[in-house]
C-alpha cells in the first residue's frame, strides 16, 4: 500500500469515529514547498457531508491521524489544508520492499484485451512527420495498457485501394519506364511516392491546358485525361482485370518494404494487419440487420441512414442508393470482424487525428445502438496536427517531411551536439553512431510525447535535442550518470538498509518513485504517454537535486552510502521502465 492509500482508508476512519458519517472519497496533493509537510488532505470537500469549520476539522483529522496512524509523524492545517508529515521509517520500509522488484510499477497481464489500431497509412506515399506522431502515440499507448495489466493486440488498417493509389499506378506506368526500387536505389514507398507527385503535376499541367483552351476551371478539374484514366483504372481493379492487379500487387509490396524499415528505425511494431481491399465490402451485411432492428431507415431513393439528432449529431448515410458502402459502413464491418477474429477483445483504441472525432463519435454510437456490448470500450485517441517552424506539409505537392530522413537528420544533429560536447573519448565509431542514434531517436520521440495527444505540436527539431530542459537527452543524460555511479561503487551495496534518518532529498527522491504505479494506471486510464513523459522528467529533476545536494560516493558514513546507491539504481530502472513505455532507449554511457 502507498501513503495515499494508507491515509484515504485512515482518513474515512476519522470522520467516521468523530462526526459518525461515512465518507465516500479523500481528496490529497503534494504539500507545497513552503509548508511542512510530505502530504495533504484537501479539507474543503469534505466539507459536503462534514458542516462546520474547515481548519477545526483538519484539527480533529489530524489529531486522530496522530494518535491512531504509526506513519504519522506530525501535522499542520493551513486553513482548509491538512499537511501531514510522513515518518522516514515508512519510506525506508516501502523502499526495501520494491528496490529488487523488476519491474516495478508494471501489472501482469489481464484477460482483458484491447486492440489498438495505429499508423494505418496510404500505400501511395512514404510515411511522413505526421505519421511518427501517430505511431509513436499508438505504439506507447499500446505498451503502457499492457503496463497497466491489459492483454494488448496492436494492429493496423492499411488503405491499399482506392483511386489515391491507382494515381501512383498510373503515372508510373505512364512515365516510369520500368523503373524498381531494385534498379533505381530507391526505397520503394518513396518511388511510389515520387509517381503520386508526378501524377498531381501532371494533372494540373493538363487543367491549365483544358482551362487555355476555354474549359470552365471546374469543368476542367473532371475532364483531365489523366483522372479519366486513373478513375478507369479503379473500375478495372474493382472488375479484378488482371493486369491492373498484378502491378497493384507489385507497387503495394515496393510500399510494404519500404515501410517496414522506417518501422524498424522508428522502433514500433504490430501484431496484425488489416487490409482495406479486405475489408472494404465488410458491413452491409450489419446494415441489413440494422434495418431489422430499427436502427437504420431507409430513403425513397433506396439509401440507408441513421438519424442520430437525438444525440446532438446529424443524420448519417451507411449504404448509398446503388447499394455500395461508404467509409462508415466499412469501419463497422471492421470493428465487428476484429472481435470475430480474436474474441478475447473487449475494447479498441483508434490512433487518428483530430480531424477525424466526428466519425469516431457516429461510428461508437453506430455501433452502441446496434447493441455490442464492447462498443462501450471504445476510444478514439485523438491527436493535434504536427506544424513546422516552415509550416504545413502537403503530400501531393511534396512538400511533406519524410519520416526516414527526419530519422536520419535528427541522429545527424545529436552526433554534431555530442561532439561539441566533447565528452566521447575512448568511444569507437561504432558505439558513437549507436549512441547518435539512441540521443537522436529519444529527441524525437520524447518531445513528441511530452505534450498532450489533444494538442497541436510545432516541432523543433534543435529544440528537441538539447542536453537541458525537458528533453529526452537531458533524461538520457541522467541515466547515463547513474549508471557511472554504479561502475564506480566498488563496494557490496546489495545489504538491506535500517535508516530511518533520512535527507529532505532523499526523501523527495522516495516520494517521486512511490507514485510510479499510479502514473501508469493514470496514463492507461487518459491513453496520455504525455503522463509518463512529464513524471520522467520530475523524477530525473529531484534526482539531479539530490546527486547536487547529497554526496553519494563521498558519503563516510558507509549504511548512508549504501542507501543512497541503491536509491540512485531504483531511479535508473524507473527511469529506464518509462522511457521503455515511451518506446525510448537509454544509453549506458554518454
Amino acid at each position: 500500500m502507498n501513503i495515499q492509500e494508507v491515509l484515504t482508508q485512515k482518513v474515512k476512519e476519522a470522520v467516521l469515529a468523530i462526526y459518525k458519517i461515512e465518507l465516500p472519497t479523500v481528496e490529497f496533493q503534494p504539500t507545497r514547498k513552503d509548508f511542512e509537510g510530505d502530504i495533504t488532505v484537501v479539507v474543503f470537500p469534505i466539507l459536503r457531508f462534514v458542516k462546520g469549520n474547515p481548519a477545526q476539522i483538519g484539527e480533529q483529522i489530524g489529531v486522530y491521524l496522530k494518535d491512531n496512524v504509526a506513519e504519522v509523524e506530525n501535522f499542520n492545517v493551513v486553513k482548509g489544508f491538512l499537511n501531514i508529515v510522513i515518518s522516514d521509517a515508512f519510506y525506508v520500509n516501502f523502499f526495501n520492499g520494491i528496490k529488487n522488484t523488476e519491474n516495478y510499477g508494471f501489472v501482469t497481464e489481464s484477460e482483458d484485451a484491447v486492440m489498438v489500431e495505429y499508423s494505418s497509412p496510404n500505400t501511395n506515399k512514404p510515411l511522413h512527420l505526421g505519421h511518427i506522431r501517430n505511431n509513436l502515440l499508438g505504439y506507447s499507448v499500446a505498451e503502457i495498457l499492457k503496463a497497466s495489466g491489459k492483454k494488448v493486440y496492436k494492429t493496423q488498417i492499411i488503405n491499399d485501394r482506392g483511386i489515391h493509389i491507382c494515381k501512383s499506378m498510373l503515372a508510373w506506368k505512364l512515365f516510369g519506364n520500368g523503373e524498381t526500387p531494385e534498379s533505381t536505389g530507391i526505397k520503394g514507398d518513396k518511388l511510389v511516392g515520387n509517381y503520386y507527385v508526378r501524377f498531381d503535376k501532371e494533372y494540373k499541367a493538363q487543367i491549365a491546358e483544358l482551362v487555355a483552351k476555354g474549359t470552365d476551371a471546374k469543368e476542367a478539374e473532371k475532364q483531365a485525361p489523366i483522372l479519366l484514366e486513373a478513375q478507369e483504372m479503379l473500375r478495372k481493379w474493382e472488375a479484378g482485370d488482371k493486369e491492373v492487379v498484378a502491378l497493384w500487387k507489385t507497387m503495394n509490396q515496393w510500399v510494404y518494404n519500404g515501410f517496414e524499415v522506417t518501422y524498424k528505425n522508428l522502433g514500433v511494431d504490430f501484431d496484425t494487419y488489416y487490409y482495406e481491399s479486405d475489408t472494404y465490402l465488410l458491413g452491409k451485411d450489419i446494415v441489413d440487420e440494422g434495418l431489422e432492428k430499427g436502427v437504420f431507415y431507409r430513403k425513397e431513393d433506396g439509401s440507408v441512414w441513421i438519424d442520430l439528432s437525438d444525440e446532438g449529431l446529424d443524420e448519417k448515410i451507411v449504404l448509398r442508393a446503388d447499394g455500395t458502402a461508404v467509409y462508415m459502413t466499412q469501419d463497422i464491418g471492421t470493428a465487428i470482424q476484429r472481435t470475430k477474429d480474436y474474441p478475447d477483445v473487449n475494447g479498441m483504441v483508434y490512433t487518428v487525428g483530430n480531424e477525424q472525432d466526428y466519425h469516431f463519435n457516429v461510428l461508437f454510437l453506430i455501433l452502441k445502438k446496434l447493441g455490442f456490448s464492447w462498443a462501450e470500450q471504445l476510444y478514439h485517441l485523438s491527436y493535434g496536427m504536427v506544424d513546422l517552424p516552415s509550416g504545413k506539409m502537403k503530400s501531393r505537392e511534396g512538400t511533406v517531411v519524410d519520416a526516414d530522413d527526419l530519422m536520419k537528420d535528427m541522429t545527424a544533429t545529436a552526433a554534431s551536439i555530442s561532439e561539441e560536447l566533447g565528452k566521447l573519448d575512448g568511444y569507437t565509431d561504432k558505439e558513437k553512431e549507436e549512441l547518435y542514434r539512441i540521443i537522436g531517436l529519444g529527441a524525437l520521440k520524447y518531445y513528441i510525447l511530452k505534450v498532450d495527444p489533444k494538442k497541436r505540436i510545432l516541432f523543433n527539431p534543435e529544440e528537441s535535442v538539447e542536453f537541458q530542459g525537458n528533453t529526452g537527452p537531458f533524461i538520457q543524460y541522467t541515466y547515463a550518470r547513474i549508471q557511472s555511479i554504479l561502475r564506480k561503487s566498488d563496494f557490496d551495496y546489495t545489504a538491506s538498509v535500517t535508516a530511518n534518518d533520512l535527507h529532505e532529498k532523499e526523501k523527495e527522491l522516495l516520494k517521486q518513485i512511490q507514485v510510479f504505479p499510479s502514473v501508469v494506471q493514470n496514463a492507461a486510464q487518459n491513453y496520455s504517454p504525455a503522463l509518463v513523459a512529464n513524471y520522467t522528467y520530475d523524477l530525473v529533476k529531484e534526482f539531479n537535486s539530490f546527486y547536487q545536494n547529497v554526496p553519494i560516493l563521498p558519503e563516510e558514513d558507509l549504511q548512508k552510502k549504501i542507501f543512497r546507491v541503491q536509491l540512485s539504481k531504483k531511479v535508473g530502472e524507473v527511469i529506464k521502465s518509462a522511457f521503455t513505455l515511451l518506446g525510448i532507449e537509454v544509453p549506458n554511457r554518454m
